[in-house]
């Protein structure tokens, strides 16, 4: 069967507060290792009022203290904000107390605009994107093996060897990934445009590592599963005026749903919504199975990594339910 693991960013949702997102997440989490998903990762964004996840590293402890056997980890921590040395530390320390349940999911993207960049780093200079694979190396080695004469040591975290993916929504991360020899995972919840491509370009250019012999590539998608299609294309609708926002320059608290979204946005605007969503299967279970069975014979991916903020959190974890019970239906395509 095909692996589900699932994405989310603590939304905070219009009504409530940041308290009752975390409670939502980690309540997410326990429902997830119950369903029996891989894993659970949390993505860092900063400065957004509607999101919750800041704090990732924080969260994705109390996660750990609170659940028992899922794998967590970040999808992902936005490197050019960090000193790799503290990023070593931290999910060093989380592996300590969490063997073989943490791993790092790294992005060269700030997360945040650059006000806020400036805010967490205090100066841009060493953190610019393009000392992104520098960093990404320099990390690696300080959660690899000792090294004989090192000055600079990860305590926690020499040793532990933290399984490392490279996040991407571009060229670029393929090509990272491939030359380390890296797990990927493609950000098409959000920005689908280079998928395919991106997909052929890291599976072609590959370069086997001890740990990863083979290539192993990852798709998120937002999925909204309901009982039936107007169920849960009416929850889709809070997520649609979200990406809406974010083409208006506006962001806020997640939306609650709306009957129709043809009152608010243009067709251009529509049309540009549903481009940037078209890693999307909304439905009742047979028509997430289509769409993601679909998904699935387009890229190869071996694994599904699930975000779709929902307003009603009972509704969402409804949706993780019913998505569960698909991955008999889900066509492999590495079987």
């Amino acid at each position: 069967m095909i692996d589900l693991s699932l994405l989310d960013l603590a939304p905070i949702v219009e009504g409530q507060d940041a308290g009752q997102a975390l409670a939502h997440t980690l309540d997410l989490a326990r429902h997830a290792e119950t369903l029996n998903y891989r894993r659970l990762w949390l993505a860092e964004h900063h400065n957004m009022e509607g999101l919750a996840c800041s704090a990732t590293v924080v969260l994705l402890a109390h996660l750990a203290a609170h659940t028992q056997r899922i794998t967590l980890g970040s999808g992902g921590i936005m490197l050019p904000n960090h000193a790799p040395l503290v990023v070593a530390e931290q999910f060093g320390t989380l592996a300590t107390l969490h063997p073989g349940r943490i791993e790092l999911g790294l992005g060269r993207a700030p997360g945040t605009d650059g006000p806020t960049m400036r805010a967490l780093r205090r100066s841009l200079e060493g953190a610019h994107e393009d000392r992104f694979a520098h960093d990404v190396v320099e990390l690696m080695d300080y959660l690899g093996p000792p090294r004989a004469g090192a000055v600079v040591r990860a305590l926690p975290g020499q040793g532990t060897e933290v399984p490392v993916w490279i996040l991407g929504s571009s060229l670029y991360g393929a090509q990272l990934a491939a030359h380390l020899g890296l797990p990927y995972a493609f950000a098409s919840h959000f920005a689908p445009e280079q998928l395919l491509d991106a997909l052929q370009i890291y599976r072609a250019t590959y370069r086997p590592s001890l740990r990863w012999p083979v290539p192993r590539a990852m798709v998120a998608v937002n999925v909204v599963c309901a009982e039936t299609d107007d169920e849960a294309a009416f929850h889709f609708t809070s997520l649609q005026q979200r990406f809406l926002g974010m083409r208006r320059g506006q962001r806020g608290p997640l939306p609650r749903p709306v009957p129709s979204m043809d009152p608010l946005w243009s067709p251009a605007e529509r049309e540009q919504v549903m481009r940037m969503l078209w890693a999307s299967a909304v439905g009742s279970p047979d028509t997430v199975t289509a769409h993601l069975n679909r998904l699935l014979e387009l890229t190869r991916a071996d694994e599904l990594i699930v975000a779709g903020a929902v307003h009603d959190h009972a509704a969402r974890r409804h949706s993780l339910t019913l998505l569960a019970g698909l991955r008999e239906r889900l066509v492999n395509p590495g079987a």
